[in-house]
């Protein structure tokens, strides 16, 4: 069983910064890859970022490539989402998850994912 818990969320203007943490319990983090997601207002839970176990491979959606970046420290068993020159569409609720499948790669598809965190509010404001 795996526990994660997202911390970082708030409310900021439009083209202002965030990070968004999300701590993993257990031993065997550095077996997972990583996602973030996030769920607007009446739609769908979409991928955002992903990371690959090592680090060493993320993939993002086109919407946020350049502003946000992925990052992890195993050390810590903690997984990062910098997310800059925020926009009032990247308001939603952010959630965390984690890939158990020793993935070489990314996933990113939501079925990829074993556990999720409870989510963060992020709310952006023109």
């Amino acid at each position: 069983q795996v526990q994660l818990v997202e911390s970082g969320g708030g409310l900021v203007q439009a083209g202002g910064s965030l990070r968004l943490s999300c701590a993993a319990s257990g031993r065997m983090f550095r077996d997972y890859g990583m996602g973030w997601f996030r769920q607007a207002p009446g739609k769908e839970r979409d991928f955002v970022a992903g990371i690959s176990r090592s680090g060493y491979s993320t993939y993002y959606v086109n919407s946020v490539k350049g502003r946000f970046t992925i990052s992890r420290d195993n050390a810590k068993n903690t997984v990062y989402l910098q997310m800059n020159s925020l926009k009032p569409e990247d308001t939603a609720v952010y959630y965390c998850a984690a890939d158990t499948a020793l993935r070489a790669g990314v996933a990113a598809g939501e079925y990829a994912y074993d556990y999720w965190g409870q989510g963060t509010q992020v709310t952006v404001s023109s």
